[in-house]
């Protein structure tokens, strides 16, 4: 956003009821009552000029926010849930966006703003005198592209907002206050209070965002998810080298994100913070071929050898590349690209219930013998029609059968 806009508040706000109207809940205007205000994300994105798929609107009430909650649900067709009764915070659910609405903590809206996490966050809007308020100067924050606190007990408060900070590099392209840095270095153990859940979301954030490169490389710098010799480690990767223009714009959006998150984690981690199985069995993949091809040259390996790895890696093979030699990179994700090419996609040219047809064997531990050897034998271009499968099932019957049988 340039500068001018930054500074003007008029467009600011101007641009805020446009995006109200646009997101259909100024319906829920009349029932908030005097001294109600807008604060957060909303407002943040909307001054940077960041158009997001997930809407989430966040408003503070003077008093009775369960109250308000009802009165609006009750009168406009919506969801009302109770997110803490005891703080009386709830969540109006219209349209497709979420609305929270809290009640104020503090004496003043500024005591309020005060206790947020990032100043680029304590910026509100005041419903009735239409004005944005911002006694902490978080629109200069948002100006110069700076993370920064009120103060670290805010954080404290809640120790996910300590990978927050990651996730707003990632996703803005903020710099880190070098205080914040410090505190995050001091800190960044208690993210083990945080509820595991809330870890893993916040990471999908971080992997995910347009900066999530220079994130991650932080991440890594400060060795949030482990000891000081984590990323010693000889599978984490310097990834200040490695250059991933290779890759192309749609490889970066699908495999990437999961690239980054086998940067930071361990398998331990992965399991420890409830990443799904498929995560967990990729991550594992990957290490087992990154630690094979510690012992055995690439270029060395024997045919079942490779046709294995590409077998086990194939629906993610782009991740694996960084991990070959520089000069095979992109020879490796040209012959991916290609989905004829039958070793970097093993198929076959028929299917099980073909072999048992004309070949007689029932189902069993040879069928699928059969079956891989001719993927195999495909994949290294010995095999070119059906009629040819069919001859060379036959054969290995006879040869291997009464072995496996």
């Amino acid at each position: 956003m340039k500068r001018s806009f930054l500074n003007d508040h008029t467009r600011i706000i101007d641009e805020l009821e446009k995006r109200i109207e646009l997101h259909k809940w100024n319906s829920i205007l009349p029932f908030l009552p005097k001294g109600s205000y807008l604060v957060g994300g909303y407002i943040r994105d909307i001054i940077l000029g960041i158009v997001t798929e997930e809407v989430d609107v966040d408003i503070v009430v003077p008093l009775n926010a369960i109250e308000i909650g009802k009165r609006i649900s009750e009168n406009i067709d919506s969801k009302f849930v109770v997110l803490d009764k005891k703080r009386e915070v709830i969540r109006i659910i219209l349209n497709n966006i979420s609305i929270d609405i809290a009640n104020q903590v503090s004496s003043t809206i500024e005591g309020d703003l005060s206790a947020r996490d990032f100043l680029i966050n304590s910026i509100a809007f005041l419903f009735d005198k239409q004005c944005l308020y911002d006694p902490l100067n978080g629109l200069k924050d948002l100006e110069i592209s700076l993370l920064r606190t009120n103060s670290e007990k805010n954080l404290l408060d809640d120790p996910l907002r300590i990978l927050r900070c990651f996730r707003f590099v990632s996703e803005f392209n903020f710099k880190i206050d070098l205080n914040l840095v410090t505190f995050i270095k001091k800190n960044k153990e208690k993210l083990c209070f945080v509820a595991k859940e809330r870890i893993s979301y916040e990471i999908q954030k971080i992997v995910n965002g347009v900066n999530a490169l220079e994130a991650v490389i932080l991440v890594q710098k400060f060795n949030i998810f482990g000891s000081d010799n984590l990323y010693k480690e000889s599978f984490f990767l310097d990834l200040q080298k490695i250059n991933f223009a290779d890759l192309n714009q749609y490889e970066k959006e699908k495999f990437l994100p999961f690239f980054f998150i086998t940067q930071i984690l361990d398998v331990v981690s992965l399991e420890k913070l409830k990443f799904s199985k498929s995560e967990i069995s990729k991550t594992k993949l990957l290490r087992k071929w990154h630690a094979f091809l510690k012992k055995k040259n690439i270029s060395q390996l024997n045919e079942i050898d490779r046709f294995k790895l590409h077998q086990e890696l194939e629906m993610f093979l782009p991740c694996f590349i960084f991990y070959l030699p520089q000069n095979m990179r992109l020879a490796w994700l040209n012959r991916w690209r290609d989905k004829d090419d039958k070793l970097f996609h093993p198929s076959n040219l028929l299917n099980g219930d073909e072999i048992k047809k004309n070949l007689k064997i029932k189902d069993g531990p040879t069928l699928g013998e059969v079956l891989h050897y001719l993927s195999k034998e495909l994949a290294f271009k010995r095999l070119n029609n059906f009629d040819e499968a069919i001859y060379k099932a036959k054969q290995w019957i006879e040869q291997n059968a009464p072995k496996c049988d």
